[in-house]
């Protein structure tokens, strides 16, 4: 009775040793399991993180350059309004003299275009302008013929003459506004070649982005001689 209780001892034991082994074989398999999960995870994972960024970079590449070419068309606007468009006189205040033909006006807008790259070289807007003007500023003072009512800035001329300053109407707010690079019509602004004297003294002007001393000082003698012609009748 003893050795048959002894031979089913050792069976049991077999039997445990093997079912042991076999669960130890089980758990190995699916740490390993696991652990290739974990691997192929990682690469996935890094992959969409990189593919996320690029997406971001690729749009906000697009939307600097949507800009670039929206400031581009604007100003090529300008100067392609002057080119083409006929003025129509019934749109122009009778007090909008002295007022630049065609030529003279694509060089006035040509100027403003360069001069809008620097900052504090222009001024827009009419509170921005005579603001300047009492202030000292000097430079060259653009108005449009065609704001109505033109009470709005209709003392801007008297302004200028006090202060010495010459100032010439354009035929168009709008070509005025997309030749300071803006959207948005434009009432009147002011060239400032030297970056405006408030600017500089709170160090926000600017030296020259792009040189337009030539073309500021050929419209300014163009525009003076005008203001002469106008004065003498």
């Amino acid at each position: 009775m003893a050795k048959e209780g002894s031979k089913d001892e050792r069976k049991a034991a077999k039997k445990a040793a093997k079912a042991a082994a076999a669960a130890a074989a089980s758990t190995a398999a699916d740490d390993t399991a696991m652990s290739v999960d974990v691997v192929v995870a990682a690469p996935e994972a890094t992959t969409s993180v990189a593919a996320t960024e690029e997406a971001k970079k690729e749009k906000k590449e697009k939307k600097s350059k949507k800009e670039k070419s929206e400031v581009g068309d604007v100003t090529m606007d300008a100067e392609d309004a002057a080119d083409e468009a006929e003025v129509d006189m019934s749109t122009i205040s009778p007090i909008a003299r002295p007022l630049a033909e065609k030529k003279l006006s694509k060089k006035v807008f040509k100027t403003i275009k360069k001069a809008s790259k620097s900052r504090g070289h222009v001024k827009r807007g009419v509170k921005e302008v005579v603001k300047g003007l009492r202030k000292g500023e000097k430079g060259l003072v653009i108005l449009a013929g065609d704001i109505s009512p033109m009470d709005i800035l209709s003392h801007i001329p008297i302004l200028c003459e006090e202060q010495n300053v010459p100032y010439i109407f354009v035929s168009s707010k709008e070509s005025l506004g997309a030749a300071s690079s803006t959207k948005r019509p434009t009432s009147t602004v002011m060239v400032c070649p030297d970056g405006g004297k408030l600017a500089k003294k709170k160090g926000t002007g600017s030296e020259m982005k792009e040189d337009y001393k030539d073309e500021f000082e050929s419209v300014e003698k163009e525009v003076r001689k005008l203001g002469e012609k106008l004065v003498m009748g």
